[in-house]
């Protein structure tokens, strides 16, 4: 398919307003953090629909856009997922992982429970397109993994920038959401997210991200 070319929109700042966005944005992130003890009271729909659709601005293979995000409200529903994901965790934390994982994560205080995924008021899961039907055909999606890794990471950011907490959870192997959420074989489970309001009491664990000096290499 040849796309018609049209006039990119795109302001250019002045560099004081760049560096004030870029230090304000960088501030806001910083402020960001995985949560595991979230408030069962409510969210809008129309900020997760949001949400999503800053996720689904992201950039991707060929412009196949190899997503699909599942939003789930329903108490029944995220009881299943709740007792799928401990039932895979609990396996996971009791064999599945070798002892230098466990010990990585052992700092952090994580285990099998997943209270949480009951709680929050909302689940939302990527699930990645390998390839999608049209008409009688399978038609192959390119660059599945980093084009639905993208989109999380925006996915988060929005949820953070307004003002709502998430985690990523990966639960191992995570082919029971296909399953729960009754999803078609090519689409594949990538993550979960539980979204909402971090609770009264939440804490976070005392950690630092690495420095400049760390993270990049000038040359």
């Amino acid at each position: 398919m040849k796309y018609e070319p049209i006039p990119l929109e795109f302001d250019r700042l002045p560099p004081d307003e760049m560096t004030i966005r870029a230090e304000a944005f960088l501030r806001q992130m910083r402020r960001r953090r995985s949560v595991r003890y979230f408030s069962s009271d409510p969210v809008d729909r129309d900020l997760i629909e949001r949400a999503i659709m800053t996720a689904s601005t992201a950039p991707n293979g060929a412009n196949r856009q190899p997503w699909r995000f599942v939003a789930v409200s329903s108490p029944d529903i995220k009881r299943e997922i709740r007792i799928a994901a401990e039932e895979e965790e609990k396996e996971s934390y009791a064999g599945r992982m070798p002892q230098e994982w466990l010990d990585a994560l052992k700092g952090l205080g994580t285990d099998w429970h997943k209270e949480f995924l009951e709680h929050v008021p909302w689940i939302v899961v990527c699930f990645a397109l390998l390839w999608e039907p049209i008409g009688e055909r399978k038609v192959k999606n390119y660059y599945v993994q980093e084009s639905c890794g993208i989109a999380c990471g925006l996915f988060i950011a929005a949820i953070h920038d307004m003002g709502l907490a998430t985690l990523t959870h990966t639960p191992s192997p995570m082919g029971f959401l296909s399953k729960v959420l009754e999803r078609p074989k090519h689409e594949r489970p990538f993550m979960l997210f539980p979204v909402g309001y971090p609770s009264d009491d939440c804490t976070v664990p005392k950690i630092a991200k690495k420095s400049a000096e760390d993270v990049i290499v000038w040359r």
